[in-house]
């Protein structure tokens, strides 16, 4: 679609470096798991999943997204999109599994409420460092079963989602979302992939991107080549076997960094 300008209606303050902003524009036809390229004005244009059809959660980690969190209710920045592939919905009376790790949580927030409105049981496995950090924990609960774990224990099973999932029959599920940190992302993985329900997970990627419509393909993803912007950000399990996933990622000059 064509650059908008999105004006800041209302910001939640989500954690102490995460922060909601609600634009005064919905995104009808958005599917859970998509992204916009939001312009900060003066900085640059990045990607921002949404989460919801007239919100984007962001964490503040860069130049960028610092000076998103200067910006008041009445201010403005540029938004293009919804780009990319989403998140599969399941079927009515499938069970689903949705594993958020941080501010992963947020594209995985719309997919839960979607699978609910579908039919589908929903159980989601929510991890953040500390219980200040978990993200959506109440939007979550009101869409099924949830369970937390946290680094230090303060709330939840003291741990990483994995943890959690150990004690999971993983086999009872019929699709499998999962977002957050690759670390936790790539440890999921294995997890899935030897317990083998692999087949029935999806992942949400995070890469570098400079148009967002797989024109540049400097968010190719090793070996197979796909465009992260175009081809995902959503991948299912089995097109990330013998990829780069929790190996490394790119910087924007395409030099590789180590995860």
């Amino acid at each position: 679609m064509l650059p908008l300008n999105a004006t800041i209606v209302r910001i939640d303050e989500e954690s102490p470096s995460v922060r909601t902003f609600f634009f005064d524009f919905q995104f009808e036809t958005m599917k859970p798991g998509q992204f916009v390229m939001v312009w900060v004005r003066g900085v640059d244009e990045v990607p921002m999943g949404l989460s919801s059809k007239n919100s984007i959660t962001v964490q503040k980690v860069g130049e960028a997204t610092s000076k998103l969190f200067e910006l008041k209710e009445g201010n403005s920045f540029g938004l293009r999109g919804p780009f990319g592939k989403g998140f599969s919905l399941p079927s009515e009376g499938e069970k689903t599994l949705v594993i958020a790790g941080g501010v992963g949580a947020a594209p995985l927030a719309p997919y839960a409420e979607a699978a609910r409105s579908a039919g589908s049981e929903v159980h989601t496995v929510l991890g953040a460092r500390s219980a200040d950090d978990l993200l959506f924990e109440k939007f979550f609960a009101e869409t099924g079963e949830i369970s937390i774990s946290t680094d230090d224990g303060s709330k939840g099973t003291k741990g990483f989602v994995t943890d959690v999932l150990n004690s999971l029959d993983l086999s009872v599920y019929d699709k499998i979302a999962v977002c957050g940190p690759e670390i936790m992302m790539a440890s999921v993985f294995r997890l899935l992939e030897d317990r083998k329900v692999l087949e029935r997970s999806e992942f949400s990627l995070h890469r570098y991107f400079k148009c967002g419509i797989g024109v540049c393909g400097a968010c190719c993803i090793d070996k197979s080549g796909l465009r992260v912007c175009r081809d995902g950000p959503v991948f299912s399990g089995v097109q990330l076997l013998n990829s780069e996933l929790g190996k490394y990622t790119r910087d924007a000059s395409g030099r590789r960094v180590k995860i």
